[in-house]
């Protein structure tokens, strides 16, 4: 079954308890999207976003926002300034770990890309401690049963495409200490298997250990189609799937969400209307989660959906310590 039979089928099927856009201030004129997880740091939520005009993609930074309101998120006006794309977080060790793409330009014209990583115990204080390979986005890390790091690496190139048929693939590999995290490490992951048919790409967004021991990965899954008038159409879909690091099979592969299930709302370019690029899930009380995923690369949005693992085992969490 192709990705678009898979979608189609599940949009018949879908249930979706709530559905709402997250609201920003004190960023006039600029657009926050596909922003982190929410997380909480002494006694307060809190969230990375991409912070972006419309009309620009050269141009975006990273900045911390703190939750003032029911979806609603203010930026914390003396916060450092990261010059990144799509930040992510993860807990390891008690020590919290920020992620995201940094873009090198060279007179105007894009040189590379890669994973940069900042890391620290105090949300104020953080510091630069690695990069990841040239031309990879969506590495994520995340802290395993027997406390080793779990990485996913994210290859998309012209080799891979021609070996695996699809645009990219997703890896895996284990490292002791976030001190062992380098550009090569993360080249070096294995690649798991399965995961994208011909033509298809994406990558993993969130990463959490179960008390199963598996891992619970939140991912976003892409393709190419074509709407009604020809024009070519980028589809982006919020995925979720379970991970056994010590077999590396995958379990459970299924899609989550699709554009549809947000509000609806502005895209940056047209063929952008149906993208939804996955953040992560919150717990809630009921033992349902909130998934938030980037929209359109002009918003972020948030619905209510059934707990993506069940059966798998609950999340264990974490805090910075």
């Amino acid at each position: 079954m192709s990705l678009a039979e898979k979608r189609k089928q599940f949009e018949a099927t879908k249930t979706i308890y709530q559905q709402s856009t997250l609201t920003f201030h004190g960023v006039d004129g600029y657009d926050v999207y596909n922003t982190s997880i929410p997380f909480s740091y002494q006694s307060k939520n809190y969230l990375f976003g991409r912070v972006e005009r419309r009309k620009e993609w050269a141009r975006s930074w990273v900045r911390l926002f703190e939750q003032t309101g029911q979806d609603e998120w203010t930026v914390v006006s003396n916060s450092m300034i990261y010059q990144l794309e799509d930040p992510y977080i993860a807990i390891i060790h008690g020590e919290l770990v920020l992620g995201g793409t940094h873009v090198r330009n060279s007179q105007g014209k894009l040189d590379t890309f890669y994973g940069y990583f900042y890391r620290g115990h105090q949300l104020d204080d953080l510091y630069y401690f690695t990069t990841g390979p040239d031309y990879m986005k969506d590495i994520r890390l995340v802290q395993l049963a027997n406390n080793q790091i779990g990485v996913f690496s994210r290859p998309r190139n012209g080799e891979i495409r021609k070996k695996y048929g699809s645009e990219s693939v997703i890896g895996f590999t284990t490292i002791d200490h976030l001190e062992d995290l380098n550009a090569e490490v993360i080249e070096n992951a294995s690649i798991i298997p399965g995961l994208f048919d011909d033509d298809e790409w994406g990558g993993c967004n969130q990463c959490y250990l179960l008390s199963s021991g598996h891992i619970g990965v939140l991912a976003h899954k892409c393709y190419n189609d074509h709407v009604d008038n020809g024009e070519l159409q980028t589809v982006y879909m919020n995925t979720a799937f379970v991970f056994d690091p010590t077999t590396q099979q995958v379990l459970d592969e299924k899609i989550i969400a699709t554009r549809p299930c947000y509000p609806e709302g502005p895209a940056k370019k047209a063929h952008l209307d149906d993208c939804a690029f996955t953040s992560g899930i919150v717990m809630r009380e009921d033992g349902k989660v909130d998934l938030y995923s980037g929209l359109s690369d002009t918003e972020e949005g948030k619905v209510t959906i059934d707990y993506p693992f069940a059966g798998f085992g609950e999340i264990v969490e974490r805090t910075i310590e």
